[in-house]
């Protein structure tokens, strides 16, 4: 029983860069294993013969213009720096945990609950990034562009699970997302806008002071229980796509694809890459400069910050 005791303590205190380190390592060993799967597979005839049948991009809808018009480079620019910024607040507030916070903020309306400064902060840029992805929705489907991101036909189903098997084998498709986007790429984009975007949405909602305090319906609907153990997890599906999205645009035409978001161009030119950097070195400097001196002015227009 006391070695039992000993190896569970020793678990839990487990380094957590051992953990990360863990799982760094086994993620490769997966990732090694599906490669090896996914070209043995493709020295099949019969898959071949699908990949040749549906080559990984379907026919975009005839009303979808190709191109990145300057309000999705804006707005696609603004969700990269909110999401920096959200998750900076996020391990923030994971790290103090139950400690005591350093300071607090309440609301200057009468009745207002006092909060954490992080979690102020948190909810401040949470606003933000829902008002943007508001503005993103709402042109996405009067422009018409949604036909880049939402599926109107069945074939983009065996075309995605084509651009899969490819990826995998590191024989990637070939893809001009100017024109149109790969299959895969299309369900992962509506998978993010339409699907985790809102989860998160939801159960941050429910976790954050915003959500009344006395709603025991709406509590039934959305528990707590049910939201911590949903956003955290989204947001990892958050991270995991940024990751494999900054992979794929430096793997497959770096300056073409930099020029399509930092440029509005489809040539091969440094401009993109340039605008890239320097993008990249604001939203870093703007999250590092994210402390409470800093926000504090901010926090104060609409409230009070106190240490206690």
């Amino acid at each position: 029983m006391p070695t039992q005791s000993v190896k569970r303590g020793q678990r839990a205190a487990m380094n957590p860069a051992v953990k990360i380190g863990a799982l760094v390592l086994g993620a490769i060993v997966v990732v090694a294993v599906l490669v090896l799967v996914a070209r043995g597979l493709r020295s099949l005839d019969a898959v071949e013969e699908f990949i040749q049948r549906y080559p990984g991009t379907s026919k975009p809808p005839a009303f979808s213009e190709p191109g990145f018009p300057l309000w999705v480079r804006i707005t696609h620019y603004l969700n990269f720096l909110f999401i920096l910024l959200l998750m900076r607040s996020g391990m923030q507030k994971r790290a103090i945990g139950a400690r005591k916070h350093p300071a607090y903020w309440t609301p200057s309306k009468r009745g207002g609950r006092k909060i954490p400064f992080l979690l102020w902060w948190h909810q401040f840029v949470d606003v933000l990034w829902v008002a943007n992805g508001i503005v993103y929705v709402v042109l996405l489907f009067s422009t018409g562009r949604w036909g880049r991101m939402v599926p109107t036909s069945w074939d983009v189903f065996p075309n995605a699970i084509s651009a899969g098997l490819q990826y995998l084998s590191l024989d990637w498709p070939l893809t001009e997302s100017w024109a149109a986007y790969n299959s895969l790429q299309l369900l992962a984009y509506f998978v993010i806008v339409f699907i985790a975007a809102p989860l998160a949405i939801i159960s941050g909602l429910r976790l954050s002071s915003f959500w009344p305090k006395d709603a025991p319906r709406l509590n039934k609907i959305v528990s707590a229980k049910v939201a911590r153990g949903l956003h955290f997890p989204v947001i990892l599906v958050f991270i995991a796509f940024v990751v494999f999205h900054v992979f794929l645009v430096f793997t497959t035409g770096m300056r073409q694809n930099l020029n399509h978001m930092f440029a509005g161009t489809a040539d091969t030119s440094w401009v993109g890459f340039w605008g890239f950097v320097i993008s990249t070195v604001i939203a870093i400097g703007l999250t590092a400069a994210a402390t409470t001196p800093v926000l504090r002015p901010i926090a104060a227009t609409h409230g009070k910050v106190t240490t206690r």
